[in-house]
Parts: C-alpha cells; structure tokens; sequence
C-alpha cells in the first residue's frame, strides 16, 4: 500500500476505536506509519482525511451487502426485490454497528462545513448512481428513471432506518413486507 492508502486504513482504525472526535491526525499518522504531513499532503485536513476513510469503509462494507440483497431480487419483481434487501438489511447493519455510529458522528461536523458537504455530496452522487446501475441489473424491466428513482430510495431507507437501528440494535423499524404494504397501498394497489 502507498502512503495515501495507508492513511485511510489508520484513520479508519483510530475512528472505529475512538469515534471521531477523539481521532487525532497525530493518532491517524502513527496507526498509518506515516509522518503527520502525509495527511496535508494527499488529503488536505484531517477532516477530509476522515470523512474519506468512513465513506468508503462503509460504502464498501454496506455498499457490497446492498448490492449482494438487490442482486438477489433478481428474476422476481421490483417489488419482492424491495422485500429481499429491505429483509436483509438488519444484519447489514449489526455487521457495520461500529463503523455507522462513527459515521453519525461525523455527520455532525459535515453538517458544520459547508466545505465538507461539498465533498460529501460528491459522493452522494456516486452512491446514488451505484444503487440506480444494481438495481437496473436485477430489475431490467425497469427503465433508467425508474431505477435512478429506486436506487434514491434504497439509499434514503439506509440512512434513516440505519439511525433507527442504531438507536435500538436489533430492533426492525419496519421490515421489507411492511415497506411493500405501504409502496402498494401508496400506488393504490
């Protein structure tokens, strides 16, 4: 691994053991084995540093899962397809319970930054389009706004059920059959 590579993984390290706020560069550089410059130099701040390391760790981690539930709707209907992944997803998050509340926290500063929503947003972006080009897979009968639409949603349930898991592990805010009641009941169906 390169320096730059080195840092995500002990940023990631340092935050999943002390949360955001008490993840110090100085903390960060040692994990990496890298000087302190380091950070300045491929990130910037160690704040761009952070906020790097957490997207992609759960991007990748939640991400992966997601695409795996959305890949095994396939052959059934865009509608079982949201009780297969929205079924599934409990156990997603109790797989990534440490790395989601880092995230929360960190949330709270993005929110603070406008410099830092920026390259959040970035992200989002890339996230959405990602959940749009899986579930066009699963779902071909779907056309691009429609999965673009879907995978919108699939990303907003994340974030918000997420928080609600998080507020009571183990607990299923609603589950996949239930979202499937209230999306028929909302299409009049």
């Amino acid at each position: 691994m390169g320096n730059r590579e080195d840092l995500l993984a002990g940023a990631r390290k340092v935050i999943l053991e002390r949360g955001v706020a008490k993840a110090t560069a100085r903390d960060i550089a040692a994990a990496a084995g890298v000087s302190l410059a380091a950070i300045g130099y491929h990130f910037g701040s160690k704040d761009r540093l952070v906020t790097q390391a957490l997207s992609e760790a759960l991007g990748n981690s939640m991400g992966d899962a997601m695409d795996e539930l959305i890949a095994a709707g396939a052959g059934k209907s865009p509608l079982e397809g949201l009780v297969e992944l929205w079924n599934g997803m409990p156990a997603v998050f109790a797989g990534n319970h440490e790395a989601m509340l880092a995230s929360l926290e960190n949330i709270v500063r993005i929110v603070r930054s406008e410099q830092a929503r920026a390259q959040l947003g970035d992200q989002l972006a890339g996230a959405y389009t990602d959940l749009a080009v899986n579930v066009a897979a699963a779902h071909p009968e779907l056309d691009e706004a429609q999965a673009a639409a879907i995978g919108r949603l699939y990303f907003v349930l994340a974030q918000g059920l997420g928080v609600l898991w998080l507020l009571d592990p183990g607990a299923v805010a609603t589950d996949g059959d239930q979202l499937a009641t209230a999306v028929a009941a909302l299409a009049g169906k």
